[in-house]
């Protein structure tokens, strides 16, 4: 396993929930992340996109439980570096690969595909980048594809909590109302088929517990509490989602490409 050099100050939040061992950085939790995928109804050889895979967590997990083929693209280098690795540890080289790029250079990956995965990579853009992306993900999908998306929702104080989360998790975070994501993917000709809202549980201690388990659970409450600039971090981000706690929450979408 690499070891990533990371500069805590700057970071964005999911990177620094990452250095403190958090493996399921989605808004939902893998329990939101397990219906979108059951949604979906994914088969043996089916062909998965995932945008921006990180250190390859989900990649690893869709190609064992569901025998797909995936292509990841992923623009920190050391991120790739830590992805393959991780490919190559768990036998997987031949079913998944990790493309360095850019998710809004989409265009150096010349195939369409069955599904394209993306999970809290929408909330991260401007609404111009939001559209811009929407359309190269249906430009990458076969007639019939479907888009499989797992984001940031805001069911109200949309501005307010845009300027506040961009304080503390250091990126431009832009979490829509439930209306609101499915007219930008409408206007992309993604036409959505279903759609589910619930609550936050990124920084969910309990669901913290259910999904990432006990020794991993241990391990991230050790790197915050002994490392301050982690600290630091995520009591910040803590904070914001405990003050709107009952706006911010998170939304499913499945929705195929018109």
């Amino acid at each position: 396993m690499t070891k990533l050099s990371l500069n805590l100050q700057t970071a964005s939040g999911h990177q620094v929930l990452a250095a403190a061992g958090k493996k399921y950085l989605r808004p939902g939790g893998r329990i939101a992340t397990d219906k979108l995928l059951m949604w979906a109804n994914l088969q043996p050889g089916e062909t998965v996109l995932e945008l921006a895979s990180s250190f390859g967590y989900s990649a690893i997990a869709l190609a064992q439980r569901y025998h797909v083929k995936v292509i990841g693209i992923e623009k920190n280098h050391e991120s790739v570096i830590h992805a393959r690795a991780n490919i190559s540890a768990a036998r997987l080289d031949d079913q998944i690969e990790i493309i360095e790029g850019d998710i809004f250079h989409l265009d150096q990956i010349p195939i369409k595909f069955d599904y394209v995965l993306g999970e809290a990579i929408l909330t991260m853009q401007s609404p111009q980048g939001k559209a811009k992306l929407l359309a190269a993900i249906h430009h990458h999908l076969k007639p019939g594809g479907k888009f499989l998306s797992h984001e940031l929702l805001a069911s109200n104080k949309e501005a307010e909590i845009r300027t506040e989360l961009a304080q503390v998790i250091r990126v431009n975070s832009t979490p829509l109302s439930a209306a609101n994501w499915i007219t930008a993917f409408t206007t992309a000709g993604l036409q959505v088929q279903q759609h589910h809202t619930g609550s936050m549980n990124l920084l969910n201690w309990q669901r913290m517990l259910q999904e990432e388990g006990i020794v991993n659970t241990i391990k991230i409450w050790w790197n915050i509490l002994t490392q301050p600039l982690i600290r630091q971090r995520v009591l910040e981000i803590r904070h914001v989602f405990h003050k709107y706690h009952q706006e911010l929450g998170y939304i499913l979408i499945s929705a195929v490409a018109q």
